[in-house]
């Protein structure tokens, strides 16, 4: 792996160069003997997608330039905008034929367009995906989507452009879209010059460079300096004596077990018998058809709300009770059987009036530095981020 760091002089990436003035150190044992580290100061990128400014400039532009969707209506920007920490505040997606933003977008009627099989992500911290306890992850093998079903986030990025109900529709094949995009940037002469100079050894535009510059971009949008990390680098301050009291209790009610890491994520899949949506026709079963979902972070969820790979739960509290229910042994899920039910929720030990001073702590985990700046047009000259308004 090759450590990239970030140039202190691109205004497009909103992180510090700048040291601490604080003594920073690797983390802090605490009673139970965990580590806690911060996330790393530093972004890695894959061997073969270093980072450049040119290139994050391009991914930025292509992130919320609809000309990437079938109908040229979604953009990436659409179920991850900024103004909702880059997720949308809504339980499922409606992609292709919508119109409005988050609470406020609908489907455009008539419509024979499903919901989102998931809720939406944020792109937050993605760049760290996969990272393990000691702080070290491998770009080209993140776990992304809620089944971990692509392992970068160069994949990532192409994955919403082929689904029919995310980005494609129905005018265009799976097999077609993203040639029919390539296409359609090859003929837009300021996506020629932006591609020449973000790949300047590399000619033309293909598929690889449309997602390597949205992962590019994708990279950048990181928040590694919450008051969690500045606490776990050795600011006792950082965090109130109530969020101090709410870590104690998320670790002793066993929370920890799988929400671990500088990502609060083990990146595992684990079967918990979540209710289904009832706006979709089908029931998710999930990786590998076991009612399994990826762990997702806990880092800046005051934006992802509503929460869980179904958007069920509109609250932090509500959240929590499910745990506690869950932790009874009973699915709440009725195709999820009790015994089929992770073995780790039988660990969980969590009350009623822990659930306050956790929710405090989560607070901890969230932060506003991030880039927040949309750009004024896209190259396609087509309405940035798509069908919003």
């Amino acid at each position: 792996m090759i450590k990239k760091i970030i140039n202190c002089g691109l205004v497009v990436v909103l992180m510090s160069c700048v040291p601490s003035k604080k003594k920073e150190i690797k983390g802090q044992v605490s009673q139970d003997n965990s580590i806690y580290i911060p996330l790393p100061k530093t972004i890695t990128s894959p061997k073969d997608n270093l980072s450049n400014p040119e290139k994050v400039i391009l991914g930025k532009l292509l992130f919320y330039d609809p000309i990437l969707s079938g109908n040229k209506d979604v953009a990436c920007a659409t179920c991850h905008h900024p103004n909702f920490g880059y997720a949308e505040g809504i339980d499922l997606s409606i992609g292709v034929n919508g119109k409005g933003l988050s609470r406020n977008r609908e489907f455009i009627k008539p419509n024979d367009i499903p919901f989102a099989k998931r809720n939406a992500h944020t792109v937050l911290n993605t760049a760290f995906n996969g990272i393990g306890l000691d702080g070290e992850y491998n770009p080209k093998n993140a776990p992304m989507f809620w089944d971990a079903r692509e392992k970068s986030l160069e994949e990532q990025a192409i994955g919403p452009i082929k689904s029919m109900e995310e980005m494609r529709g129905k005018l265009i094949s799976e097999d077609e879209i993203l040639d029919t995009v390539v296409n359609r940037l090859k003929n837009i002469p300021e996506y020629v010059s932006l591609f020449r100079k973000a790949f300047p050894n590399e000619k033309g535009i293909t598929r690889v460079h449309l997602a390597k510059a949205i992962a590019s971009f994708e990279r950048t949008l990181v928040t590694n300096n919450s008051r969690f990390d500045q606490f776990v680098a050795g600011d006792e301050d950082a965090l109130s004596f109530g969020e101090k009291q709410g870590f104690r209790l998320f670790k002793k009610a066993g929370c920890n077990n799988c929400h671990n890491g500088p990502m609060f994520s083990d990146y595992k899949m684990h079967v918990l018998g979540v209710p289904d949506n009832e706006k979709l026709t089908i029931s998710d079963s999930g990786f590998e058809k076991r009612y399994a979902f990826r762990t997702p972070s806990l880092r800046n969820l005051r934006y992802t709300a509503p929460y869980m790979h179904t958007g069920k739960f509109k609250d932090l509290q509500k959240v929590l009770e499910f745990y506690e229910d869950v932790s009874s042994g009973v699915s709440q899920n009725p195709h999820v059987s009790n015994e089929e039910l992770d073995t780790l929720t039988r660990k969980i030990k969590l009350k009623v009036r822990d659930m306050r001073p956790i929710i405090s702590f989560f607070n901890s985990l969230n932060s506003t530095s991030f880039d927040k700046n949309i750009p004024k047009s896209v190259p396609s000259k087509l309405q940035v981020g798509g069908n919003i308004d």
